[in-house]
């Protein structure tokens, strides 16, 4: 059957349950190997425009060629040679016969992994971006909404004063907007790592350009700007600092937390049944308790967002054992890492719009649960009207404690007018 073999191996859920499809060709084989061959066509364009020996023919050739990849081509040169870029350069050279002499000249392999991975990343954050910007904006309406309702507030998971259902949105509201500032400041930052040979000094470049070094400059200013980035980095070794891919990734597990954060109080809520998730009418909340309504999308959300946030120690610890120019150590570690925490971000904010466009509340319940603290909290009062009249304050508190227990036995019986006069 076709498409059987499929489920004879592991496939990742972030992509085959979870994740959007733009995010995942984000991170696809077919987006890498075919910005690896546009690099390549934005290299010899500019070493063809600073002089060096590179005809309009050979360009062409390989523009036309930049789509039609052979992966099994591909994967059958890595298999011999062990080097996944030399393999694909030997693929594309393959069919851009003309252009073979001229593909990857002077670069080294970092010039398409590094800077691949920087548009990866830019463009991942893009994705991001309008997703959170959703899920700010159907909050603010729910926060809006429900400005004016009193609910009970909590501290330390006990009732404390009165808060309302708008006010404490905008708890989650203010984490998110914090977000969105980390988040675009994190892309804002992304420099391209630009044409900086095999161990950033430009030395493979400086020998084309028979030691010119404005043509070296000027090549990796063309380079960058085709690659739609502002500005390279000033100083690379054989590779970016891995420190990018923290500042990338720390935004991203501190979106996890916050979404954590919030879901997690959605579920409390949920348990109080004063505000539910999204409950849709065939879904099922338990196999064997059919009365349950379970929070299953805030506990997605908490659960990936765990995963996102423990992520961040990848970045963490490959930084801090980078030899030198580079060492090969963060290869396989960066090709899960950093996929991994954009698509989880990803479903993360499309599975928290879903539940910010549906929430549910029950001011019924709300006030039920209001009216069984009402008497406790009344104590505040009593402190401060004792203070003002010329009591010690922690005297009064203690009063109020001793108060506490004695009101107890009257709380059924408090009417709505003394209710509402407290």
């Amino acid at each position: 059957m076709e498409g059987a073999d499929e489920f004879m191996k592991y496939r990742s859920p972030l992509v085959s349950r979870y994740a959007s499809k733009e995010m995942a060709y984000n991170f696809s084989d077919r987006k890498k190997f075919t910005t690896w061959r546009k690099l390549w066509i934005c290299l010899a364009k500019a070493e063809k425009a600073l002089g060096l020996p590179i005809t309009d023919a050979q360009i062409s050739e390989m523009e036309s060629h930049a789509e039609d990849i052979d992966f099994a081509m591909a994967a059958e040169e890595e298999r011999k040679l062990r080097h996944d870029v030399m393999a694909h350069v030997h693929t594309f050279a393959h069919c851009c016969p003309t252009a073979a002499p001229i593909i990857h000249l002077g670069a080294t392999s970092c010039y398409v992994g590094d800077n691949t991975d920087l548009i990866m990343l830019r463009d991942g954050f893009d994705v991001l971006l309008p997703k959170l910007a959703r899920v700010i904006d159907r909050l603010a309406n729910f926060a809006e909404k429900n400005a004016d309702l009193p609910t009970l507030g909590f501290t330390h998971y006990q009732p404390a004063q009165l808060t309302t259902v708008g006010k404490r949105a905008c708890l989650w509201l203010q984490d998110l907007a914090m977000d969105m500032r980390n988040l675009q400041r994190a892309r804002d930052d992304l420099r391209f790592r630009g044409v900086k040979g095999t161990t950033g000094t430009q030395a493979s470049f400086l020998q084309l350009f028979q030691g010119d070094h404005d043509k070296v400059e000027e090549l990796d200013r063309m380079v960058t700007e085709m690659a739609g980035f502002k500005k390279a980095y000033l100083v690379t070794g054989q590779t970016y600092s891995r420190k990018v891919d923290i500042d990338s990734l720390s935004t991203l597990a501190s979106l996890g937390a916050t979404v954590h954060k919030i879901c997690t109080d959605i579920r409390l809520l949920a348990n109080l049944k004063e505000i539910e998730e999204p409950f849709e009418k065939e879904q099922i909340g338990s196999s064997a308790m059919p009365y349950k309504r379970n929070p299953m999308r805030a506990e997605r959300c908490c659960s990936l967002a765990r995963h996102l946030v423990a992520l961040l120690a990848d970045p963490l610890q490959t930084a801090s054992v980078q030899w030198l120019e580079r060492t090969l150590d963060d290869s396989a570690n960066r090709r899960i890492s950093l996929p991994e925490s954009f698509l989880t971000a990803d479903i993360i904010l499309s599975t928290l719009q879903n539940i910010t466009e549906g929430l549910v509340v029950y001011p019924k319940v709300i006030e039920r649960h209001i009216r069984h603290e009402l008497p406790f909290m009344a104590t505040e009062n009593i402190i401060m009207a004792m203070v003002k009249a010329g009591g010690n304050r922690q005297v009064a508190r203690f009063l109020s404690e001793e108060v506490h227990p004695l009101l107890e036995p009257y709380k059924a019986k408090m009417d709505v007018k003394i209710e509402l006069e407290l």
